[in-house]
């Protein structure tokens, strides 16, 4: 076994690592971007090196220096986590010349499932059933548009080199795929440096599942069953469980002899997962999974499948890496309960799922839950990576009680600081179509107008959150008015005092009956509640009757100047790099045409003409790094 092993990475998987590392008595160094000199990973680990700047490509891609921080360091091995290098060749060839181990597979099994259209070839040579489409070199664009018209609409365009649900496009029509293809490209050259991409048919009631592989040098693999992924929004997943809804013997055993079927194709040593698209528009069949894709490394939602095992894959990683064999044959591998992962994200779910930014004032997770995350109170959420907050995993011995324990730890998580999908997360949990085990990877699309208006916080939640946003110093004293206006997330309540600890807001009436800190008692239209309010700088976090909302607290004048803004400018919905634009001064142009593309934490954001007219002015250009509000462009109504 190692007694030093470097992480090239960051965040929740870095700190993740560090964890097993330290029960199994392995040192650990981290490396760190100068926006992350404080980060929790770079506390953790025993010793730490600096990368360089924030920028991923002068920080954690740059695979010499972190070879050179291992071989400085005495670290005997390199585990590369998730994203980043964690499925990059060359970076692994680096790590073998310095002398080192790489925990992972080898480069050549990663060349080999590293791009798309090359590993479905290699699958159908190994009896792995694969997703019709166009898989081949030419990349006109006429030729792409002829293939797609072949394959029949929809279908989905893929970066050949993409994961993550980066340079990845659905297309429904003819017209919308020249556009299509253009942006996954860029997408796909900007996260990969390849602007390759497959065309694939789209399956119309499709379901993600996936299945945990493990392979060693000794010829061995054996699979850990499988997990749902299909509960998803732009292409990536939201939550996930282990095992799928639904899922019988017999297609469990094919998938997963499909899978080792894979895995053994390549030569696969360590922790891997390959996916699959499911026809789940008649029940799930032993002939209706397809291969996707394999991913060469440990997936974020790897903890639902340690909670349904019991097995440790870091572990693994550790052992298979130094050179022993996979610690359990298939026949001593059970699957116990069901679990379901919850990704916590700082993003604005009603804006669209923009990233949101923010310093995290209260973190604060209920007891009883895995909680992964590599952030703490007090930490930056920066526009620099990926705004994961935490993954929360629960189990229980039925998927009822397993969901049950899901949505009652979302309701009682507080997070204070910055906008976070925990309220949406919480109405999925309780999606009754959901719950019924009857998911696909359209669900969230077609019912985001019921999730989204699920998060509007009912009135009461709202009055007591106007009464604990009121002014704490100039207060309802006998020196200051008895009515006080209070804007909360930009809309105005009056609040009155009645006498006492009563209260009136707007026409609902309420009674403070006690407060013990953030615990208060409540009375409201003559039932009596617990909330939770907490105030914080300019927010205000308020939990009550299984509900949560969480607001700014605004100056009413703002709110007046904001009625004001200009209706003809474009600007930027969140900090970010403007990677394109494509608009200049003068263009006519129609509603909904792209006019500036955006991306900030690894993901695009166009902007498209509010209406018919004229670009009357551009006021950035490519490459320019924004905030939020940034003015970018002027149009001009006809």
């Amino acid at each position: 076994m190692f007694t030093k092993i470097l992480i090239a990475n960051r965040g929740e998987i870095a700190c993740r690592v560090i964890e097993t590392a330290r029960k199994m008595g392995v040192g650990t160094v981290a490396v760190y971007s100068d926006a992350d000199r404080d980060a929790k990973h770079v506390a953790m680990a025993d010793e730490a090196v600096r990368l360089g700047p924030p920028p991923v490509g002068e920080s954690y891609l740059l695979g010499e220096k972190i070879v050179e921080a291992a071989l400085v360091t005495g670290a005997e091995a390199v585990h590369p986590g998730y994203g980043f290098l964690s499925e990059n060749p060359d970076f692994v060839e680096k790590v073998e010349a310095a002398g080192l181990v790489f925990i992972g597979p080898s480069a050549s099994a990663i060349k080999a499932m590293g791009l798309k259209d090359a590993a479905k070839v290699l699958m159908e040579e190994a009896g792995v059933p694969v997703v019709p489409g166009y898989h081949g070199n030419n990349q006109d664009e006429g030729f792409l548009a002829a293939q797609a018209e072949e394959i029949g609409y929809p279908v989905l365009i893929k970066a050949v080199a993409g994961g993550g649900g980066k340079g990845m496009r659905r297309v429904e029509r003819a017209a919308d795929f020249t556009e299509a293809l253009h942006a996954a490209r860029r997408e796909g050259s900007a996260s990969f440096g390849n602007a390759q991409v497959l065309i694939e048919k789209y399956v119309l009631s499709p379901r993600h599942i996936e299945i945990q592989v493990f392979g060693d040098d000794h010829g061995n693999a054996v699979h850990l069953f499988e997990r749902d992924c299909s509960l998803q929004r732009r292409h990536q997943k939201v939550i996930e469980e282990a095992p799928a809804p639904g899922m019988t013997t017999e297609m469990r055993e094919a998938m997963g002899a499909a899978a080792v079927r894979a895995a053994k194709a390549i030569g696969y040593s360590g922790a891997g997962t390959v996916e699959f698209i499911v026809d789940a528009s008649d029940g799930l069949r032993p002939d209706g999974f397809w291969f996707m894709e394999m991913n060469t490394r440990l997936q974020v939602e790897h903890p639902v499948t340690e909670a349904i095992t019991g097995v440790d894959l870091v572990e693994w990683q550790l052992l298979v890496a130094s050179g022993a064999a996979v610690p359990r044959p298939q026949s001593q591998l059970d699957l116990s309960g069901h679990a379901f992962e919850a990704r916590i994200y700082a993003e604005d779910v009603p804006a669209g799922f923009l990233p949101a930014t923010g310093q995290l004032a209260v973190l604060d997770f209920p007891e009883g839950v895995r909680i992964d995350n590599g952030v703490r109170a007090g930490d930056e959420i920066s526009p620099w990576y990926d705004p994961m907050i935490a993954k929360l995993t629960v189990h229980g011995p039925t998927r009822a009680v397993a969901l049950g324990r899901l949505h009652k730890a979302l309701q009682a998580t507080e997070i204070i600081g910055c906008t976070t999908n925990v309220g949406f997360l919480a109405a999925l949990a309780s999606h009754e179509g959901f719950a019924a085990g009857a998911v696909d990877t359209g669900l969230i699309e077609r019912d985001l107008e019921a999730l989204t208006t699920e998060l509007d916080p009912p009135d009461a939640l709202k009055a007591v959150a106007a009464i604990g946003a009121r002014d704490w110093n100039n207060g309802f004293t006998l020196w200051a008015p008895l009515r006080q206006q209070v804007v909360l997330d930009g809309v105005a309540y009056w609040v009155s005092v009645l006498g006492g600890d009563r209260y009136q807001v707007d026409d609902l009436e309420v009674a403070v009956l006690a407060t013990n800190g953030a615990d208060w008692q409540v009375e409201i239209g003559g039932k009596i509640a617990r909330a939770r309010v907490r105030r914080q700088a300019g927010s205000l976090y308020v939990a009550m009757g299984g509900a949560s909302y969480t607001a700014t607290i605004d100056d009413p004048l703002n709110r007046v100047m904001g009625a004001e803004a200009n209706a003809n400018e474009l600007h930027a919905p969140m900090p970010g790099l403007v990677s394109t634009v494509l608009a200049s001064a003068g263009d006519t142009v129609e509603a909904g045409a792209p006019l500036i593309v955006m991306e900030a934490m690894k993901m695009e954001h166009t902007l498209r003409a509010p209406f018919d007219g004229q670009v009357a002015e551009v006021l950035t250009s490519s490459g320019a790094q924004v905030e939020s509000g940034a003015l970018l462009l002027r149009m001009e109504a006809p």
